[in-house]
């Protein structure tokens, strides 16, 4: 866990402190929700929801009402619920007195796992301070960090060369409009 998601970590750390049994994590695509609800659904006996702003209103309910402290619901979305759209008062009135916990773009550190994560799924190692390098210059964002690995890749690729600081100073330094 890193500054970025110490408090969300410690809120799922503990149900049976909730004031109801359901959590609403919100957060931009690639902030780590999917990964803390796998942490959560490892820890505890909960049921995860992931992109609960796209399940079946009904359903959402129905899980809603079912979640219990001995069995707490998690549940996931880019949105908060009011920009859902559902439709169903029962559900919005559940909703509204779920607690939300937000998370927002990464910090220096976990840009820098993340980044270096990306890297390691693509079976690239590169050195520390390429990573480093990379996470003082990118935006603060996770699609920046998604963008900026892929197109070093593709670059050392068509290039034939290793992924380097100065190959990143010519990829970065030439594509501002990406956002990284």
């Amino acid at each position: 866990m890193t500054g970025a998601n110490r408090a969300a970590a410690a809120w799922l750390a503990t149900p049976a402190l909730w004031p109801v049994p359901v959590t609403l994590l919100i957060g931009p695509a690639g902030a780590g929700k999917s990964h803390l609800a796998r942490w959560f659904a490892a820890s505890h006996a909960g049921t995860v929801i992931e992109s609960a702003e796209t399940i079946d209103p009904e359903r959402l309910f129905h899980a809603w009402n079912a979640a219990t402290p001995a069995q707490p619901l998690l549940l996931t979305s880019r949105h908060s619920p009011r920009d859902w759209g559902h439709g169903l008062p029962d559900l919005a009135s559940r909703l509204a007195a779920t607690p939300q916990i937000r998370l927002g773009e990464p910090d220096d550190e976990l840009l820098g796992l993340v980044i270096g994560k990306l890297f390691a799924e693509r079976g690239i190692r590169v050195q520390d301070d390429l990573i480093h390098w990379l996470v003082l210059r990118i935006e603060r964002s996770l699609a920046a960090a998604q963008a900026v690995v892929a197109r070093l890749d593709a670059e050392a690729l068509a290039r034939r060369r290793a992924i380097t600081i100065p190959l990143a100073r010519e990829v970065v330094d030439g594509q501002g409009e990406l956002g990284f």
